[in-house]
C-alpha cells in the first residue's frame, strides 16, 4: 500500500533495531518508549506522528507507552494545556493510562543529578552575560574559547548553585554549565547550558523552584528514572544525541537508554511550527486553536476527520527518514474511504434558487422514499417530500448553456434525483440587477423514480430540496490554508499576503432536507458536494453550520 501512495516503508529502521534489542534481551526491563509534549500549546499534526511512532512501536513488543509533560519552563505552561493534551491523545487512541507524567515531578532528582556533575568536575556555575555567552561560543566555522568561569573549584561552583536555588541570584545572573568541549565541531557540546534562573511561579509546584533544567539535560534523566528504553526523537534532535550520552555516561546510568530520530512530518498548504500557529492564532487570522484550516488535532477534530483516518494515514506514510512535506490529500483519501463506507446521503443545495412545478398545486404533497447509502441498504431510506416550491442549486440552471451543459436550461429537461423530469419554461428575473430570481417549470408524473420507468431519457440528474420543509444553514467550505508558492522562512511572516483568500468559503443561505436520523457527531454525505459534519463550535439549534470533511472525488495523484 505504502509504494501505491508514494511513501516506501520497506525499510523501517527503529522497528528493525527495536526488533533486534529485544530478541538479544538488550534490556533487562520492557521495551518502553515516550512522547514528551511541552505544556505550553496544542497538539498538532506533527504530534500526532510522534505519538503513533512512539505508541504503536512499544506495543509491537509488548512493551509500554508513556506520556510525560516537559513541564520545566515556567514561562510558557499551562494547566489548560495539559487537560487540552490529554483529551487529544485519548481522542487519538493512544490512551496511556495511568502512565502520565511530569518532569517537574523529578525536579529533586534533576537537582542532584546537577550536583553529581558538580562534584565530578564537569559541570560549572557560569555568570557570562547572555550576549556575551554568545560571543564565547564560537560559530560553526570558529572554535569557542573557554568561560572566565570555567576552572572554578568544585566547592565554588556547589556554593554559587545553592545561591542559584536559594533565589540569591536574579534571573540572567547565572547559569549552570556542562564542562565539555569548546572546540567541538557540534555546537550543542561546547558547553551547553543544564540549568538557568527563572523566578515565576510553575502551575504545578509553585514557588519551591526559581532554577529549571534545560530540556536536554532533563531529557535522559528523566527517560532513564521512567525505565524508556527507546528515546524517539524528530530528527531535528541528531545533533542533540552527543549530549544526551554524555549526561547518561556523567551519571554512570546502568542500561541507559538510547536515542534514535525519526523524520518531522510537515504538511503542505499549512504550518506545523508552533510559534507559526500562536502568530496565526493570537493575530486573529484564524478562528482559534481549533480552526480546520490547522494542522492541530483540535482542528482536525473539529474539521471532521477521525481517528481512524488519521491512523490509517500515518500507518501509509510510515517511516519518515528524514524532514518530509507530505500532500494533505493522502489524508483526505482515507477518511473518504472511511466515510464511503457508513455516511448516511442528504440533499443539500448551498446556493439556492427557487423552482416552481406549474403543474402541481399548492397543497399536493408527496413523499417519496430515497435511500440514505447507494450500497448498503442497511442504512436504511428517508421520505423526502415533494412539493409545488423546491430549491435547486443556481449553477444547474444555465438560461444560455454552453457545449457540454447536461442540467436544466429554458426548453429543457433534467430528472430530480429520487423524483421526477422536470422541464422549465420561464426563468423570472430580478428587473433591477437582472438576476433569476426563479424558475417556472412542470414535472411529469409519469417519471417517477424506482418505478422502472422505462421512457424517455435525459443527461443531468440534479439534487433538489422542497421549500416547505427546507432547513436553512451554513456550510463551510476548506482549502489549504496558505498559498502554494509560499515558502515560510521570516520570524514573522506577513500572514495576510500567505494565506489563500479562498481557504474558507461560507455559504450562508443554504437549505438541506430535514436530517431527522442524524446524531450528533455523525458525519453525513451531501449529494454532490462532499461528506460534512456539523461544527461542535459554531452550530446551534437556532443556526445549524456544516464543516465539509473532504469533497467526494479523490484527488491527491493529479
Amino acid at each position: 500500500m505504502e509504494k501505491e501512495f508514494g511513501y516506501e516503508n520497506e525499510s523501517h529502521l527503529l522497528e528493525k533495531m527495536m526488533e533486534k534489542d529485544f530478541q538479544s534481551q538488550r534490556f533487562h526491563r520492557p521495551i518502553c518508549t515516550r512522547f514528551p509534549p511541552e505544556p505550553n500549546g496544542y497538539l498538532h499534526v506533527g504530534s500526532a506522528y510522534a505519538i503513533h511512532m512512539n505508541a504503536t512501536l512499544a506495543q509491537k513488543f509488548g512493551g509500554k507507552f508513556h506520556l510525560r509533560f516537559d513541564d520545566t519552563n515556567p514561562l510558557k505552561e499551562d494547566a489548560k494545556f495539559v487537560e487540552a493534551i490529554l483529551e487529544d491523545i485519548k481522542w487519538l487512541g493512544y490512551d496511556p493510562g495511568h502512565h502520565v507524567y511530569y518532569g517537574s515531578d523529578y525536579a529533586e532528582m534533576i537537582y542532584e543529578a546537577a550536583v553529581k556533575l558538580i562534584r565530578k568536575g564537569v559541570a560549572y556555575v557560569c555568570e557570562l552575560r547572555n550576549e556575551e555567552m554568545v560571543m564565547y561560543r564560537g560559530t560553526l566555522t570558529e572554535a569557542g574559547k573557554d568561560s572566565p568561569y570555567r576552572n572554578r573549584s568544585v566547592e565554588e561552583n556547589l556554593e554559587r548553585f545553592q545561591d542559584m536555588r536559594e533565589g540569591r541570584m536574579s534571573a540572567g545572573a547565572g547559569v549552570l554549565r556542562a564542562k565539555i568541549d569548546m572546540g567541538s565541531p557540534n555546537m550543542n557540546l561546547r558547553d551547553p547550558v543544564l540549568y538557568r534562573i527563572i523566578h515565576t511561579e510553575h502551575y504545578r509546584t509553585g514557588n519551591d523552584w526559581c532554577i529549571y533544567p534545560m530540556y536536554d539535560f532533563a531529557h535522559p534523566i528523566q527517560d532513564r528514572i521512567e525505565g524508556i528504553t527507546h528515546s524517539l526523537c524528530s530528527i531535528e534532535f541528531k545533533d542533540h544525541r552527543p549530549l544526551y550520552e554524555w549526561v547518561l555516561e556523567q551519571l554512570e546510568c546502568e542500561e541507559p537508554p538510547y536515542q534514535r530520530e525519526f523524520g518531522r512530518l510537515n504538511v503542505s498548504g499549512t504550518v506545523t511550527s508552533k510559534r507559526y500557529l500562536r502568530q496565526l492564532v493570537e493575530e486573529g487570522f484564524v478562528d482559534g486553536w481549533d480552526d480546520p484550516r490547522l494542522p492541530t488535532l483540535r482542528g482536525m477534530r473539529r474539521r471532521g476527520y477521525s481517528p481512524e483516518s488519521i491512523k490509517s494515514w500515518l500507518n501509509a506514510l510510515g517511516l519518515i527518514r528524514h524532514q518530509s512535506t507530505v500532500d494533505p490529500q493522502l489524508l483526505d483519501h482515507f477518511a473518504r474511504i472511511e466515510l464511503k463506507k457508513k455516511a448516511k446521503g442528504y440533499m443539500i443545495v448551498i446556493d439556492p434558487i427557487k423552482v416552481v412545478i406549474t403543474n402541481l398545486k399548492e397543497e399536493e404533497v408527496e413523499w417519496l422514499t430515497i435511500p440514505c447509502h447507494t450500497e448498503d441498504e442497511q442504512l436504511g431510506s428517508r421520505e423526502v417530500a415533494f412539493t409545488k416550491e423546491l430549491y435547486i442549486e443556481r449553477e444547474d440552471f444555465m438560461e444560455n448553456p454552453i457545449e457540454g451543459f447536461h442540467r436544466l436550461t429554458r426548453d429543457g429537461e433534467v430528472r430530480l434525483k429520487g423524483a421526477y423530469f422536470i422541464r422549465c419554461q420561464q426563468a423570472i428575473k430580478d428587473e433591477r440587477t437582472g438576476l433569476i430570481t426563479e424558475l417556472h417549470c412542470t414535472y411529469d408524473p409519469l417519471t417517477k423514480s424506482g418505478t422502472g420507468f422505462k421512457g424517455r431519457k435525459v443527461k443531468g440528474t440534479i439534487h433538489w430540496v422542497s421549500a416547505k420543509d427546507a432547513v436553512p444553514l451554513e456550510v463551510r467550505l476548506y482549502r489549504s490554508l496558505l498559498k502554494s508558492d509560499v515558502h515560510i522562512a521570516e520570524e514573522h511572516p506577513d500572514w495576510a499576503s500567505c494565506i489563500q483568500p479562498d481557504s474558507l468559503v461560507r455559504y450562508t443561505n443554504a437549505v438541506a432536507e430535514p436530517m431527522l436520523q442524524l446524531h450528533a457527531g455523525e458525519a453525513v454525505q451531501f449529494v454532490r458536494h462532499g461528506y460534512f459534519i456539523e461544527d461542535a463550535k459554531d452550530s446551534s439549534k437556532e443556526r445549524l453550520v456544516f464543516n465539509r470533511i473532504v469533497p467526494l472525488k479523490d484527488t491527491w495523484k493529479k
